[in-house]
């Protein structure tokens, strides 16, 4: 054991992760330390232009949890977080660097990130190679795969994978390549921050008991286009009249332009339905607590799991099935979140009294290992078995919506083919034929190529 002073440097890009940190600090998740330093991180595409996290309503009443505040953006100037990592000679000279600009001295540090697979958090962990890593969800994307396989000098450094209980009974999937140890973040302490940001989130003027619809901004990562997402929202103001609320508040993604608030305005207006378009950047769950809604309206925002499990909000969902076709490739990180959404929580145009999302279903675990063993099946091997028996037994009309034949049959599992024709496979003549067909193929598309 060292007899260094030890130090915690915790990265958090968003509100939700910097009260995910404060509830896992609260609820002493960590062991002690000399200093607690929390380092901000603004990763959108344009950062001199956002609000940066220390300057969100509420963040005062975090910060007294940290020893001190720094900034990311501004160590790295004038690079963007989400574009830069160290190259390997350089990493000795940028921990000295850090060390000087930080006043760490030769501190023993610890690292407590987010999204370890990607920068920033990624660059960090590289630039401080001896710490040990603890890694915090702060959304659903933790009970997915691991996006892209992660260098094993870094994975080996991690403990373990804090994570609220979004989905009770459901154990995260990420990092599980390297037996990191899951934790569950205590949900009392969570709603208990959640409540102090609520104290402090200012005046708002909402409805109480109204329709709350979350906004997303799904055309900045090319799943929708801006006309697709517009209409998004709108068919959520519909859906939301359609079902008797005359008091709407739409909560906008932090990065949506302002013409969505105005073609709402006209829709709501059209459906004789009171609309108020937050202009704060407050998070939902200051919402909840404020305006107690009647119903929770989004695409696949973690918030609506949080509505549902940890405030037993009624809740609505609108848009996955075209999002699960939309994400491309199949490995891409949110099919997972949307995954849970479309099958968890009730559409918006279901109309039936249908229970609210409290717990997982049966089925959801083998669903879940089953799309994660597709989706990063050289990361995961050990999952086909599981997700060989899955398929097998509940590939339906229902559930062939969070898969893609092309991708079962690239990974020879049930259901690739029809089952009429599942004797295909196993012939030699065909495979033979196939074979030659592909071959024939090939040496077209080249002569299309070169003329």
């Amino acid at each position: 054991m060292t007899d260094r002073p030890r130090t915690q440097i915790f990265m958090a890009s968003t509100p939700y992760g910097a009260a995910t940190l404060a509830a896992a600090l609260d609820a002493d998740c960590f062991a002690p330390a000399d200093r607690r330093m929390l380092l901000i991180s603004n990763n959108t595409a344009i950062p001199e232009t956002g609000a940066t996290l220390d300057s969100m309503p509420g963040f005062e009443r975090l910060r007294g949890r940290f020893t001190r505040v720094l900034s990311w953006n501004d160590t790295i100037s004038p690079f963007h977080p989400g574009g830069w990592s160290p190259r390997a000679n350089d990493v000795p000279l940028w921990e000295r660097y850090l060390r000087l600009l930080w006043g760490l001295g030769d501190d023993h540090v610890e690292l407590i990130v987010e999204s370890i697979q990607v920068n920033p958090a990624l660059a960090l962990a590289q630039l401080f190679p001896d710490a040990p890593i603890d890694v915090y969800a702060d959304g659903l994307m933790s009970y997915g795969p691991t996006r892209n396989k992660l260098d094993p000098l870094v994975g080996t450094r991690i403990g373990r994978l804090l994570h609220l209980d979004l989905v009770p009974g459901l154990t995260p999937l990420l990092l599980t390549e390297f037996d990191v140890t899951p934790q569950t973040v205590p949900t009392d302490a969570f709603t208990k921050v959640l409540a102090e940001l609520s104290d402090a989130g200012g005046e708002l003027d909402l409805p109480e008991g109204g329709a709350l619809l979350l906004g997303q901004y799904l055309s900045a990562l090319d799943i929708l286009t801006a006309q697709e997402e517009e209409q998004l929202h709108v068919r959520m103001v519909r859906g939301a009249a359609e079902r008797g609320h005359r008091q709407v508040v739409f909560k906008p993604h932090p990065s949506a332009p302002s013409r969505w608030s105005r073609m709402l305005e006209r829709e709501a207006e059209k459906l004789d339905v009171e609309l108020l378009v937050l202009d704060s950047p407050v998070l939902a769950e200051v919402l909840y607590q404020r305006m107690r809604p009647a119903l929770v309206v989004g695409c696949f925002s973690t918030a609506l799991l949080t509505a549902a499990t940890f405030y037993d909000l009624p809740t609505a969902r609108t848009g996955t099935g075209l999002l699960l076709e939309r994400l491309t490739p199949y490995q891409n990180s949110n099919r997972v979140p949307v995954t849970l959404v479309d099958a968890l929580v009730p559409d918006l145009a279901d109309r039936g009294e249908r229970p609210r999302t409290a717990a997982a279903p049966a089925a959801i675990a083998g669903l879940v290992a089953t799309v994660g063993y597709a989706m990063q099946h050289q990361i995961y091997p050990q999952l086909r078995p599981e997700a060989e028996r899955y398929l097998s037994a509940h590939l339906d009309q229902r559930t062939w919506r969070y898969f893609k034949r092309r991708r079962l049959t690239s990974l020879a599992l049930p259901g690739a083919v029809p089952a009429q024709l599942s004797f295909l496979p196993r012939n030699a003549t065909v495979r033979r034929v196939a074979r030659r067909a592909r071959a024939v193929q090939r040496r077209l598309r080249k002569r299309a190529a070169f003329g």
